[in-house]
């Protein structure tokens, strides 16, 4: 299973680049974690909203692959604990499909993006930087891999 994780932004700060790659290099091929970026509207003070969330939008709906369940990553999704987690990632892995899970630009994701998705995952009910969602959500993916593996890294 490939897992994708598409994400608004680039030129991350170093310790960014640092803390996702230990994690996503520590996967195996079978479960590897590959980081998309798509460029962020560049906004100015005079930027609608709601121009800039659908034109990163369309770019992250074009750089997702066909066929991939998509999971979105938004505050108002569904929490999963570690173990909800791996249950998760053995029925994406069981499914013989890969996965695209997608972080918003910095005002949230369009509707456009939400209305495609497979299901809503939220890492918490606090908004969290984007820089730090990339680490966050390649942590976790590495532990919940360490759930399914009987791996020692998770302690329950």
């Amino acid at each position: 299973m490939r897992i994708s994780l598409v994400t608004v932004g680039m030129r991350m700060p170093a310790w960014v680049e640092q803390g996702y790659n230990e994690y996503a290099k520590r996967l195996p091929r079978e479960n590897a974690l590959y980081l998309v970026e798509v460029q962020a509207f560049k906004r100015t003070k005079n930027t609608v909203t709601d121009v800039a969330m659908q034109s990163e939008g369309e770019k992250i709906l074009s750089a997702i692959p066909k066929n991939n369940k998509l999971v979105v990553l938004d505050e108002r999704g569904k929490a999963w604990d570690t173990l909800q987690l791996a249950e998760q990632m053995n029925l994406w892995a069981s499914s013989g499909q890969d996965v695209s899970l997608v972080v918003g630009g910095a005002d949230g994701l369009s509707d456009a993006v939400k209305s495609k998705a497979d299901k809503m995952w939220s890492l918490s009910p606090l908004t969290l930087p984007h820089p730090l969602v990339r680490v966050i959500v390649a942590e976790q993916i590495y532990r919940a891999w360490s759930v399914m593996t009987n791996h020692p890294y998770h302690r329950a």
